[in-house]
């Protein structure tokens, strides 16, 4: 009824004279008596709108008078813009935020967009910068390598630190020759120890069931369990030298040979900024090319340093690895020699003792296999 009377209030026309007085005092005071009931009415679908929070994309816009068809209707959606809070207290006043506040916020996300930017292009222009370093490091180096095959171009040589490497670069194959034989006498061995450890309790089992033969199968039982026992003790005498070959030449020579790889990739650096330098002073000396020699002069040094820095920790590791080596093989040789001797020769005490000496501590009666660590 109240929207019937107001779009009839809407619709009305208002007939006044030459001096604006209504000529229809009645229908003036229904008139505004209508217009107060439809704005009471709109405040408060207002104030439910802003209690109940609709979504903005589901409000409208009314545009026009109090009776304003569905053309004065402009729906949200198609508003571009950020859009705007209304806030309403507890008065049901409303009010709107500073647009000073807005601008405030966009310039300070505006700020932190270009702070990520700046940092991102940053980031990218120092990969771009390594990257190209490398490359530029490798095109030289591999130029310098290919010269080398081919024999135009020098390289730099120091004939006694040369011929160490090379000494232990054969001293490694023949050590790691030492290790496989020992591993494989080793699994030899223990599998033979298993095979006395069965035999000597088929002889006892025998022994109990043959009376007739009861001593025969007796003191042979008897004979391979000793057997058994001693070569357990050579097992664990064995296994001790396999770890410590094993040691010395797969982290004490690896060590040693990783240092000297990166030495030897250092002399190539070192060959190819040299080489580099020689052409350019080879060539004019205009404005361009001396900043190109200067460039060069200071990749040069730096290769120069690094070169002779790796030099002398080959050779200091060199030298400590020569002692060690001599150090560890005096002590694994002997141990070797000793527990093979006192086994074969039946003599179980010094065998024992040969350990003992060695400060071996051998596993519990009846352990398995040696593990896979220890063969390694």
């Amino acid at each position: 009824m109240a929207e019937s009377m107001m779009s009839k209030a809407a619709t009305m026309e208002i007939p006044i004279n030459s001096n604006g007085d209504s000529r229809n005092l009645a229908e003036e005071d229904s008139l505004e008596q209508a217009a107060t009931i439809q704005w009471s009415l709109r405040e408060k679908d207002l104030q439910q709108v802003m209690v109940s929070g609709p979504n903005l994309n589901e409000t409208s816009i009314v545009s026009g008078g109090y009776g304003g068809t569905t053309e004065g209707i402009i729906p949200t959606s198609s508003i571009k813009g950020p859009a705007i809070r209304l806030n309403t207290d507890f008065l049901g006043n409303r009010h709107i935020p500073n647009e000073g506040q807005g601008s405030n916020m966009h310039h300070t996300s505006s700020n932190s967009s270009m702070t990520a930017e700046e940092a991102t292009r940053g980031v990218a222009v120092e990969k771009f910068d390594i990257m190209k370093k490398w490359g530029l490091n490798t095109y030289k180096c591999t130029k310098q390598m290919i010269s080398e095959r081919f024999g135009r171009g020098s390289r730099t040589v120091d004939l006694e630190l040369e011929a160490q490497i090379e000494v232990l670069r054969e001293t490694k194959r023949k050590y790691e020759s030492v290790l496989n034989l020992a591993r494989a006498l080793t699994n030899h061995f223990y599998s033979m120890v298993q095979t006395q450890q069965a035999l000597g309790d088929t002889f006892a089992d025998l022994s109990q069931k043959s009376p007739e033969l009861r001593d025969e199968f007796g003191y042979n039982a008897e004979t391979q369990k000793l057997l058994c026992k001693n070569g357990e003790t050579l097992l664990g005498a064995i296994n001790f030298f396999v770890s410590s070959i094993n040691t010395l030449v797969n982290k004490t020579m690896e060590d040693t040979l990783t240092t000297i790889k990166m030495y030897e990739n250092a002399r190539l650096e070192f060959d190819a900024y040299r080489a580099d330098l020689e052409e350019l002073n080879l060539g004019p000396r205009d404005a361009v090319t001396m900043a190109r020699i200067e460039a060069a002069q200071q990749q040069y040094q730096i290769h120069k340093d690094k070169y002779e820095r790796l030099r002398n920790d080959v050779t200091i590791k060199l030298k400590f690895l020569e002692e060690n080596k001599v150090k560890v093989m005096h002590k694994q040789l002997l141990l070797f020699h000793n527990a093979i001797s006192a086994y074969f020769a039946g003599n179980q005490q010094q065998l024992e003792q040969t350990l003992k000496q060695f400060n071996i501590k051998l596993k519990p009666p009846g352990a398995d296999k040696p593990s896979w660590l220890e063969e390694q």
